[in-house]
């Protein structure tokens, strides 16, 4: 299996020898309320007749809830340790540059 993802630059450290770049992944994500989710899901299960009665009970009861925001998505964290020549070889990406990284088992 074999993915070339890319990854967005968050953080360098640089000793003088070695470079170590932390790098996570290049998705864009939304928070998406709980509130949204619990209405959409129920709204799924629901006939247009038994929506008509229940959902204006259920967003009632929901506006009392505290909004929790959810990521919809949950991100692929790297740390990659290298010779500094190899990161000045790499054009010396720098902390917000995106980089793409193969991952495939071998």
């Amino acid at each position: 299996m074999s993915a070339t993802n890319e990854f967005k630059i968050t953080q360098i450290v640089d000793n003088g020898q070695m470079v170590q770049l932390t790098l996570i992944e290049n998705v864009s994500t939304e928070p998406v309320s709980q509130k949204q989710m619990i209405i959409e899901n129920v709204s799924k299960k629901l006939d247009a007749e038994t929506k008509e009665q229940v959902m204006p009970l259920l967003e009632a009861i929901l506006q009392a809830q505290p909004t929790v925001n959810i990521k919809s998505y949950q991100q692929t964290q790297i740390t990659i340790a290298m010779p500094k020549s190899r990161y000045d070889n790499m054009g010396r990406p720098q902390v917000g540059s995106t980089i793409d990284v193969n991952l495939k088992k071998i």
